[in-house]
């Protein structure tokens, strides 16, 4: 699963609707856990050292819906003073039919909340509206056609699946104080096959899948020809798990390697495709 880039705690192609088969893409549920560590670091104000562990649990299917709960612990240390504990937790549900979507986010450093944000966002009129009930009311009309993060996820698969390299698209995620939607550039490698590394990529319900070396570029809106807001890479399983996360805010990489991962108990109605 694509791992929320709000979640570190700092804050081509023609656009792909033609890959109308994604209802296809099955999704496994899953907890993974990741190891963060300091890969780069530059800039005066970049951090010295940095170490933490993501936790993300997906489950769901096309006709329950997708639930994803994350949280994130960072220890970060700047080139003066005290380290700083950043503690994101985010939790959200987004229809099986990619139409709504629910987020709700805290993010602590210290132990003292500076963010906490609940809204959602539902499909209209060939856009999306946004009804954002903290940090403080507000209502948001994104005016272009726009995908929400799992729908965003299965056409990537699919678009890796049907071998295209790139994926353009707007995403709306709930990032920042939940109203505003990003420009995404997807460029998506050559398959893989070979086993990875790590113990957590032996096990069953991965070993042997293909997975697709890719990265995501996120920019402000309208402004795709300027400098990404942050890269988030991957290799990215047909099942949706994902191993070797790189979070690239340009001052400084995290890397993120996966430590463990279970599969979750699962419905017949979480198989997508089902009606």
């Amino acid at each position: 699963m694509i791992i929320v880039s709000r979640a570190v705690l700092i804050t081509c192609a023609a656009l792909s609707f033609v890959h109308s088969a994604h209802a296809e893409v099955a999704l496994a549920a899953h907890r993974a856990v990741y190891d963060l560590s300091l890969l780069k670091s530059s800039g005066a104000k970049a951090p010295i050292h940095a170490h933490g562990r993501i936790v993300l649990e997906f489950s769901g299917s096309t006709c329950e819906g997708y639930v994803q709960n994350f949280r994130q612990i960072t220890d970060m240390q700047p080139p003066e003073g005290a380290s700083k504990l950043s503690d994101m937790t985010a939790a959200t549900f987004e229809s099986g039919d990619g139409e709504s979507f629910r987020f709700k986010t805290q993010t602590r450093i210290e132990h003292a909340i500076i963010e906490n944000v609940d809204g959602r966002a539902r499909k209209q009129n060939g856009g999306v509206e946004v009804s954002v009930e903290k940090p403080k009311k507000a209502a948001v009309n994104i005016a272009t056609p726009t995908f929400f993060p799992t729908e965003h996820l299965r056409r990537i698969l699919s678009a890796a699946q049907a071998g295209d390299k790139f994926l353009e698209a707007r995403v709306f995620d709930g990032s920042g104080e939940g109203d505003k939607a990003f420009d995404t550039l997807t460029v998506i490698g050559a398959p893989l096959t070979t086993t990875a590394p790590e113990k957590a990529a032996r096990e069953p319900g991965v070993s042997g899948l293909r997975r697709w070396p890719v990265s995501v570029s996120y920019f402000e809106a309208g402004k795709r020809d300027g400098q990404p807001v942050y890269v988030l890479s991957f290799d990215l399983y047909e099942n949706g798990v994902s191993r070797a996360l790189r979070l690239d805010y340009g001052d400084f990489v995290l890397g993120g390697e996966l430590a463990a991962l279970s599969f979750l108990k699962v419905s017949p109605c979480d198989h997508p495709g089902k009606p």
